[in-house]
């Protein structure tokens, strides 16, 4: 199984850590046999997978739930979990215990803590408990690349790597402060959003890379395949015509005699 240091390890060689955000069993294992080096359990699953309006609705709970599910699938892989907004909003000590919580209870290797919604007091309270952090930076939007605002972000990454976080993630960091943040900090800096080669490493989100998205199917972006539009014919259209596969089957078990009407009904 990959530790944290190996992760550290990887950026010294400049090799490019792949993690991958995933939220149940199936798709852990899959990221596992792919041979992604992180799979992680991300927030984004209220919104994407639960119909949620936003991440700040999800809890402990919930984000257990999803930490066992991806614990369960991963053998090789480190697991990451988010600690959810609504932990922490309500300051250091609940933020502490969640994180503790997604650890002991629900297996994760390390905790992702978004900057934006604590403190850095937050990762340093949570390091000391010798838990792994992996801190989450520029998540606001498209970055400002001036000067000042690199400045900024540099000295932002400094000081959550020496509050104890062991890994970066730099959402929309873009080449000019990408490359600053990633050369400014001993720790790996990986991204999605924004992310390129300038980062030790990328992290994507595996239902919009595969287009696992009721709003995909009829979507263009170029994508590495579509399964939502797979999905939506292997519901509803037999192999050789219009008629739909299941009113299909249903019509020829009523045909096989009581026994078998009785089981569809059950159905």
């Amino acid at each position: 199984m990959l530790s944290v240091a190996a992760l550290q390890l990887m950026k010294r060689d400049r090799r490019k850590i792949v993690a991958a955000v995933v939220y149940d069993y199936q798709m852990a294992r899959i990221a596992d046999r792919a041979g992604v080096d992180i799979v992680s359990a991300g927030d984004s699953v209220g919104v994407a997978l639960w119909g949620h309006a936003n991440e700040s609705e999800l809890t402990i709970d919930h984000m257990l739930l999803v930490c066992k599910a991806v614990r369960r699938g991963a053998s090789d892989a480190l697991v990451s979990c988010d600690v959810p907004l609504s932990a922490l909003q309500q300051g250091t000590a609940e933020a502490v215990r969640a994180a503790t919580c997604l650890v002991r209870e629900g297996g994760a290797d390390l905790v992702k803590v978004d900057v934006g919604a604590c403190s850095i007091d937050a990762v340093r309270a949570i390091a000391q408990e010798h838990l792994f952090v992996w801190a989450q930076l520029g998540v606001a939007g498209e970055l400002d690349q001036a000067a000042a605002a690199v400045d900024r972000l540099v000295n932002e990454a400094q000081a959550l790597e020496a509050a104890g976080a062991v890994l970066l993630d730099f959402r929309h960091s873009g080449p000019v402060a990408g490359r600053a943040v990633a050369g400014a900090v001993r720790i790996p800096v990986v991204g999605g959003l924004g992310g390129g080669p300038w980062l030790d490493g990328r992290v994507r989100s595996v239902g919009a890379a595969i287009g696992y998205l009721a709003s995909s199917v009829d979507d263009t972006t170029d994508r590495y395949a579509n399964v939502g539009a797979t999905a939506l014919t292997a519901l509803t259209v037999n192999p050789s015509g219009n008629e739909v596969a299941w009113r299909r089957q249903s019509s020829t078990a009523s045909r096989l005699g009581t026994k078998s009407s009785a089981a569809a009904r059950r159905c």
